[in-house]
């Protein structure tokens, strides 16, 4: 029962955040989370030390949890580094192409296409990420998948809070036209697809969304 109370305060206000019904930077008070759940400020604090691992509130010592508050300057920053290091694997993957890690792409793009159709917004930002972090494991650098897997968090708490509709079947389209070029050893073609496919990431994102609630009740009703 605990963790069943857990996981709706969690995914309550995951859709709260996504949905844009509460403001980045909110005080996220205990015990005003325990009364409107019904629920111990234990079962809060499991939930939000979740939340923050999934980087969408920040935990602050003798302060409380917040709402995550990136900024147009970190996401600019964030697509920028990213552009830098994807490039240069993309060039590696096509050197080092072989069938059965196009096979490996194409399984997880198949995954990508059924989850465009899930209302769950985060699982289907967290795969399109994926797509990135399996490309750069596949090229057997570990190192940069997991430089990759921080960067691609960030960003995808980014995607979450900013991105206009329809942006994820864009993205997921972009892939599949990345992956001709990585099997045709194009590449030219493929590190152009790259490049071009963050920056349309990045130019999807709407920092100018009417502004949310602070009122976590009114946010979670």
């Amino acid at each position: 029962m605990e963790s069943s109370n857990t996981r709706v305060i969690v995914d309550s206000l995951t859709r709260a955040i996504v949905e844009h019904r509460l403001q980045p930077g909110t005080k996220l008070a205990e015990q005003k989370l325990a009364d409107h759940f019904g629920v111990s400020r234990t079962l809060v604090r499991q939930a939000l030390f979740q939340l923050a691992q999934n980087r969408l509130i920040t935990l602050e010592p003798a302060r409380g949890a917040f709402v995550a508050a990136p900024t147009v300057e970190e996401a600019r920053q964030v697509f920028q580094v990213r552009r830098m290091l994807e490039s240069e694997m993309t060039r590696e993957f096509v050197r080092t192409v072989t069938p059965a890690r196009i096979r490996a792409l194409r399984e997880h793009m198949a995954d990508e296409k059924a989850a465009l159709d899930n209302p769950d917004a985060a699982a289907r930002i967290e795969l399109l990420g994926d797509f990135h972090v399996r490309m750069a494991e596949l090229t057997g650098n570990e190192v940069l998948a997991q430089i990759l897997r921080d960067l691609i968090s960030r960003s995808s708490l980014i995607s979450l809070m900013y991105q206009r509709d329809g942006a994820a079947r864009h993205s997921q389209e972009e892939h599949m036209e990345l992956v001709k070029a990585l099997a045709a050893r194009d590449e030219k073609r493929a590190v152009k697809l790259m490049d071009e496919h963050l920056r349309h990431v990045e130019e999807s994102l709407a920092f100018d969304r009417p502004v949310p609630t602070h009122d976590i009740a009114l946010a979670l009703a």
